[in-house]
């Protein structure tokens, strides 16, 4: 479910981007506004405002843990509180890693990136879970360098148990088969890649 959806590129990546930024806008969420297509390319608006800077919410939730962890919590939260309304709306996003994710400037959480379309080959449920996994994959390092992983668990457990029981079962059997990852030394030597598993691992680990 971590494995990258095939995309075919070109022209049909394309055509796939600009479909899903439309039907993404039309359910409500924050994406670029397409403002022209054509198979050989289209144009999209900017999430921001000219000449500001907009940070992906992982930067943020980065600097964060770094400068201010006290924050990184509620930045964490609150791109969990939009993946949630995404899958609420009938659908899924396509890498929903933090990096995709950007904090517009009213505060809004904004979603880009779609090359890709993970429900022309996954079952809806497979697809929030695979949504799920990206986001705790891609933060939970920042959340145990912040140490607020323990609160964050919290929440993951909290909506965990009041989520589709099939998205359950499949989040249950991934944790499962991580077990290991949960017994490998907290090591700088043994790269940022497993730190990151690790710490995904112990967001995502069974509450006592």
């Amino acid at each position: 479910m971590l494995q990258p959806v095939v995309t075919p590129g070109g022209q049909a990546a394309i055509a796939t981007e600009v479909r899903r930024l439309r039907d993404l806008h039309a359910r409500g969420l924050r994406v670029p506004l397409v403002l022209a297509d054509a198979p050989e390319g289209f144009l999209m608006r900017h999430l921001g405002l000219p000449g500001g800077d907009t940070p992906s919410l992982s930067d943020e939730i980065e600097a964060a843990a770094r400068q201010a962890p006290a924050s990184t919590l509620a930045l964490w939260q609150q791109g969990f509180a939009a993946l949630q309304r995404v899958h609420a709306s009938g659908t899924c996003l396509s890498q929903a890693f933090a990096r995709n994710m950007v904090r517009c400037p009213d505060g809004v959480i904004g979603y880009i990136d779609f090359e890709d379309d993970p429900l022309a080959t996954l079952p809806p449920a497979l697809c929030i879970v695979k949504d799920a996994l990206c986001y705790a994959h891609s933060t939970a390092l920042f959340l145990d360098n912040a140490g607020t992983l323990e609160a964050a668990r919290a929440d993951w457990h909290a909506w965990l148990a009041q989520t589709d029981p099939a998205v359950r079962a499949a989040l249950e059997r991934t944790v499962q088969q991580m077990r290991w990852v949960g017994k490998l030394p907290n090591q700088r030597k043994l790269g940022r890649d497993t730190l990151r598993l690790r710490a995904m691992y112990g967001l995502l680990r069974p509450l006592p």
